[in-house]
This record gives C-alpha cells, sequence and structure tokens, in this order.
C-alpha cells in the first residue's frame, strides 16, 4: 500500500488513454455487429477451415468469420457488408473462388444479416455488463461490506475499458466471443478480489495492532502463492488458444491475456488501495457483540 498512489496514477492515465482512443478511434466491429453476408456451405469431406479462409481473404475480404457448424463438412462463412456490392453478388463471387479450389462445395444458403441486428446484440451486450456489475456490487456489499462493492466494480470497470482501449488503439476485430471474454474478464478478477478481501477481513480479526494499511499487505502478501499458481495455470491455458486455437480463438485469447493481467494488478492494487482510501475499518467486518458473563469474575471479556 507505500506505492498505492504512485501505481494507481498510472492506472488513472491509462485508463484515460483508453478513453481517448475508444472516442477518436472507436471499436472496429465484427461482422455480428455491422451486418453482412452469411453463408453456409457443405462438402463431401471434413472442410479445411484454414484454407477456406484463406481462398476467401484472397478476394479482399479483410474481416471474414470461417468456423465449422454442426459437422467437420458443413462450414458457415460472414462476410462484411462491401460497398456497391448485393449479398448475392458476394455470395457468387465467394461460391466461385471456393469451387475453383474443391469442386464438390454447394451452397446450403445465403443471407443478409442487417445492422438492425448488430444494435440489438450492442444492447444485449451492455444490459449483461450492466448486470454483472450490479450483481458485483449486491454480493460484495452483503457479504463484506459497501466499500468493498464500489472498489470492486471500479477496479474492474478499469479492466474492461482498458481492454477496449487495447482494442480500439490497435483497431483488432472486436466481435461476440471478444464480448464473452469481456464478461468473462469481470468474473475472473472479481474472485481475485473476493479472495483478497476474505483475507482482509480474517487479518482485521486476527491482528489486532495493525493498521488498515498494514492489514492489507498482510493479506496481500498471504495470497501470493495462490495468485501466482492459478493465474499462471491460467493463463498457460489462454495462451495455448492464443497460439494454436486460429483465427476464430485468436482475438477471443487476447482479449483473456489482457483482462489477467490487469485484473490481477487491479484486484491488488487498485481494489484494495480504493477500499483503503474509503476508510474501510475493522468495525465494519468485525461485528462488536456483548458476551454473557459472570459479574463476579473480574477477567470476563466485555467483547469478542
Amino acid at each position: 500500500m507505500k506505492y498505492a498512489l504512485v501505481l494507481n496514477a498510472i492506472s488513472v492515465i491509462t485508463f484515460v488513454l483508453a478513453v481517448f482512443f475508444l472516442t477518436t478511434r472507436g471499436l472496429h466491429l465484427s461482422v455480428e455487429f455491422t451486418g453482412g453476408t452469411v453463408m453456409q456451405v457443405a462438402y463431401q469431406q471434413p472442410a479445411d477451415v484454414g484454407k477456406i479462409r484463406e481462398q476467401v481473404g484472397a478476394l479482399g475480404y479483410q474481416d471474414v468469420l470461417v468456423q465449422n457448424v454442426g459437422s467437420a463438412d458443413r462450414v458457415m462463412i460472414r462476410l462484411p457488408i462491401e460497398k456497391g456490392v448485393t449479398s448475392a453478388q458476394q455470395g457468387e463471387k465467394v461460391m466461385a473462388a471456393l469451387k475453383q479450389a474443391d469442386s464438390s462445395v454447394t451452397l446450403q444458403r445465403s443471407e443478409f444479416v442487417g445492422p438492425s441486428v448488430g444494435e440489438e446484440l450492442v444492447h444485449g451486450g451492455l444490459m449483461a455488463l450492466g448486470m454483472v456489475i450490479l450483481g458485483i456490487v449486491i454480493y460484495l456489499a452483503i457479504r463484506f461490506e459497501w466499500k468493498f462493492g464500489v472498489a470492486a466494480v471500479i477496479a474492474n470497470l478499469h479492466d474492461v475499458v482498458i481492454i477496449l482501449g487495447f482494442f480500439a488503439f490497435f483497431q483488432w476485430e472486436f466481435s461476440l466471443s471478444v464480448l464473452a471474454g469481456v464478461l468473462a474478464v469481470l468474473g475472473y478478477s472479481v474472485n481475485e478480489s473476493v479472495v483478497i478481501f476474505d483475507r482482509i477481513r480474517e487479518a482485521f480479526r486476527k491482528f489486532r495492532k495493525l493498521d488498515t494499511h498494514e492489514v492489507i499487505d498482510h493479506a496481500i502478501t498471504s495470497t501470493m502463492s495462490r495468485t501466482i499458481i492459478t493465474h499462471a495455470s491460467t493463463e498457460a491455458m489462454v495462451l495455448s488458444m492464443f497460439f494454436f486455437g486460429g483465427p476464430s480463438l485468436h482475438y477471443f485469447a487476447l482479449a483473456l491475456t489482457i483482462g489477467i493481467l490487469f485484473g490481477i494488478y487491479s484486484s491488488v492494487f487498485v481494489a484494495a488501495a480504493i477500499a483503503m482510501w474509503l476508510g474501510v475499518k475493522r468495525e465494519d467486518l468485525v461485528k462488536q457483540t456483548k458476551k454473557e458473563h459472570d459479574p463476579n469474575d473480574p477477567n470476563a471479556g466485555a467483547t469478542v
């Protein structure tokens, strides 16, 4: 906690930069949000999704989602809106390229997804984000104290905005899978905060002569080994998705990687420091109750 002010100043600067890039550059939304053409094709043998993605990308489409749907021989292709080209023309051009590589491919369906669907997804995503935040505040306020709830929400929003800031700055594609990753980071980060908050409560009960910042330092130190083991294991799994999961999992794993790293940082340095600055104290977490004792016993304690 001695370095809390400096580290939170860095957090504020990073947060402001993330908001700046979100405002000026905006997110590079995927076809799921902006609308486009959705095609489903079938092969007579298991399809090579990587080669199909290369074939479609060779036509000049940068943001293309290609994935298996239902079985290994069926593939769904999502194409972005192209100015001056209808959905039918897009489908014909893609099918011509696919048939040139494999004449057995057949088109099962092709339809246009309008931007209105994207607006519904954005609205649904924001509603989900709001419900998660509200749930975190209520849960922590009931289990611990309202100061911890406020601290956790500020720290979690800090993580979310910084993830979105990275995607805005580098113009990485923001898709539904990335949105799912952002929501997962919220739950992941609050879990770390709950562990630290629980240790703070235990330390307040156990070490009555320590100041608040000393109690928080002890709680963070006592959870350090758990933090390293847990997050290193999780990060190993996420990095395996990042390097070996293919393009469909690339940005999802990237969002989780950024979120995990900043989630550890915010739980330790942001959430704990804000709780300290809000004035959390032993009396907030350890309820004072009177014991029933023998009035003739001079050694009987008055409180616990």
